[in-house]
């Protein structure tokens, strides 16, 4: 009677599992990391050393690959702390990940001239080139600070001209949660040790993301027929670094499978036309369906008590 029963409970498990499997698509995302060596204007190079090996650490363990894209200008931020900034960019490499640019100071194609912004791009390159060098790499990819591809669509097209004249592709986004809006906010709560303020964040951000993913998921398979191989932008903070587990983990619920940022833009939907400009930029979901003339409609929201608890952090002084 046992052995029939223990049968019985086996073949319900076992048609339960393989219809909550049938549920779950098989989706793949790339995972980019921008504004290295540290997001934030506060990260001393000692605590970026620490969170750049708690990050990575992570990410390594379970084999998710990245690429972090930098901005030099931040490693001379504190005299005497330059080699430890460094250190950090050489741990990505080390930890067999890759960098890309993100121009020297994070500068917007739609604030600056364009000659200027592709100087930003050049001198962007200066450290993060030789470091690439002693791993027997290149640099291949660059990444639009805030997504701005250009104010007019000429001006895109010269800078995209030049980027690939330099040897980039263009890194795209697909998924953004705002990460770095919760950042700032997260890493006072931390430095004050103010656990339960850090943990309502964290759960205000995975709620959020999944309402992001639920959005696009569907609005680009509305959009092109399909869900492509996405790209989600992160930064380098202590939030991901402390939490970059709790990501992966939602993103596994949600079928997704981990990849190559190579392989996410081999997606013939990073080929579709794309003649967005703006003076702000957005994900890449939003530029093909504004060039379609069918912008998003009703796009999640982002919590407004962590933009004003934001808004409200102190802000350190400029650093040259």
């Amino acid at each position: 009677m046992k052995a029939r029963l223990y049968f019985v409970i086996s073949l319900v498990w076992l048609s339960l599992a393989t219809f909550v499997h049938a549920q779950t698509p098989s989706r793949e995302i790339a995972l980019t990391f921008d504004d290295l060596p540290a997001a934030g204007m506060g990260v001393t190079g000692a605590e970026t050393l620490e969170m750049t090996a708690k990050l990575l650490g992570t990410l390594r363990e379970q084999r998710i690959p990245a690429v972090g894209f930098v901005n030099e200008r931040k490693l001379y931020r504190q005299f005497g702390e330059v080699d430890q900034r460094i250190k950090a960019l050489s741990m990505w490499l080390e930890y067999g990940f890759e960098l890309g640019n993100h121009t020297y100071s994070h500068a917007s194609l739609s604030r600056v001239r364009l000659k200027d912004w592709e100087e930003e791009v050049v001198r962007g390159e200066t450290v993060t080139s030789l470091l690439m060098g002693q791993h027997n790499m290149k640099m291949r990819y660059f990444r639009h600070p805030y997504l701005d591809t250009g104010r007019d669509l000429q001006t895109r097209r010269e800078a995209e001209a030049f980027l690939v004249g330099r040897g980039y592709r263009i890194a795209p986004v697909t998924m953004d949660a705002w990460d770095w809006m919760y950042a700032g906010v997260y890493e006072d709560a931390r430095k004050r040790g103010d656990a339960t303020l850090q943990q309502q964040l964290l759960n205000s951000y995975l709620e959020y993301t999944g309402q992001v993913f639920d959005f696009y998921e569907k609005f680009s398979k509305n959009l092109i027929g399909y869900e492509p191989k996405q790209v989600l932008l992160l930064h380098g903070n202590w939030l991901e670094a402390d939490h970059i587990g709790d990501l992966l983990e939602l993103l596994r619920k949600r079928g997704y499978k981990f990849i190559t940022l190579q392989d996410a833009l081999s997606d013939a939907a990073y080929s579709m036309p794309d003649d967005f400009v703006g003076e702000e930029g957005t994900n890449w979901i939003d530029h093909w369906a504004i060039t379609r003339g069918h912008p998003p409609m009703n796009t999640p929201v982002f919590p407004q008590w962590v933009v004003d608890r934001s808004k409200a952090l102190p802000r350190p002084p400029t650093q040259p």
